[in-house]
């Protein structure tokens, strides 16, 4: 299989899939009970009033085509308009976005950071006792809910030694001081959990690569073990971790939706709790797709990552 030929093949699964989840995340909401336009006038609405507002929205119309009227909007880049606010849901959605994608960005560095050092280390030292140690706590830190390191994070340097805000964003345009400051916090919710699950992975496959021949032959003729770890092994064992960093990635993204409820960050998260609360459900269809989206993305671009990590997957077979 040529590379151009893998390349297009993800491509076309990739534009499959995307297509397959708007119809899914379309009718999971179409089919949900209850009447919209009930609920935005009220029980004591009349039967007229909501009809015409049905036909107002264009609810009365049949769901294929709304469903055709959705997707095509969302090809061109417009995600609808409010039924609660009368506004373009595109506008609002990606600034909150643009928090978001901040915020798991900075997430995802410091689950990097945590991951690798302690997963090669746990590894390295392994029959040791502070290997052990090291694999015991990530083993007892994957088992923390995210929402619980918040709490207990805010608990510590806000209430106790308040160095750090508990809550509230700041513009990365409003200072960099402020902006890092109200960043921290969440941002090690997110990452220490997911550095913690990502290490156990790193660790695996460490221990996989240094029972390779290459690594026996490198061993064999002198080179200390962390030389030859370093030298011969990491490359190798980043594939499969690349893999589990991609879908760590993409699950952040969720977690991201529960700590930005706890930090109160206007992300795409907090919109998304706030649009199914009015039950707007336009605005909740396009927060969901936008989302199914990045994830898809996040796993093109992984999956096309492979090819410049193992150089075996750039040659024809």
């Amino acid at each position: 299989m040529t590379m151009a030929f893998r390349l297009l093949r993800r491509a076309g699964i990739f534009l499959l899939t995307a297509w397959v989840a708007s119809i899914v995340v379309f009718a999971l909401l179409a089919i949900l009970p209850g009447n919209v336009a009930q609920t935005m006038l009220g029980v004591q609405a009349t039967p007229q009033a909501v009809a015409a507002l049905e036909q107002q929205l264009g609810l009365d119309r049949p769901v294929p085509i709304r469903y055709l009227d959705w997707l095509s909007g969302m090809l061109h880049g417009d995600l609808g308009t409010s039924y609660v606010t009368g506004q373009p849901i595109a506008p609002e959605v990606f600034d909150h976005l643009q928090v978001s994608l901040i915020l798991v960005i900075a997430a995802m560095i410091v689950a990097i950071c945590v991951a690798l050092p302690v997963g090669v280390y746990a590894a390295y030292r392994q029959r040791r006792w502070d290997g052990t140690l090291v694999s015991a706590l990530s083993q007892l830190a994957v088992a923390v809910p995210g929402f619980l390191a918040g709490l207990l994070l805010v608990i510590l340097f806000s209430v106790t030694l308040g160095w750090l805000p508990a809550s509230g964003w700041s513009a990365p345009i409003e200072g960099i001081g402020p902006f890092l400051s109200h960043l921290l916090l969440p941002a090690l919710s997110l990452g220490l959990i997911q550095g913690a699950i990502l290490s156990r992975y790193v660790r695996s496959a460490v221990l996989e690569i240094t029972r390779e021949d290459f690594m026996r032959t490198a061993r064999s003729k002198g080179m200390r073990p962390l030389r030859a770890l370093v030298r011969h092994g990491l490359r190798n064992a980043m594939i499969p971790v690349l893999t589990v960093t991609g879908i760590e990635l993409a699950a952040l993204f969720v977690g991201a939706i529960v700590i930005e409820t706890v930090f109160v960050v206007p992300g795409i998260g907090s919109l998304l709790i706030r649009s199914v609360q009015n039950r707007d459900l336009i605005e909740v269809q396009g927060i969901v797709m936008v989302i199914v989206v990045i994830v898809l993305v996040i796993n093109l671009v992984v999956d096309l990552l492979y090819a410049v990590i193992d150089p075996r997957l750039r040659s024809s077979r």
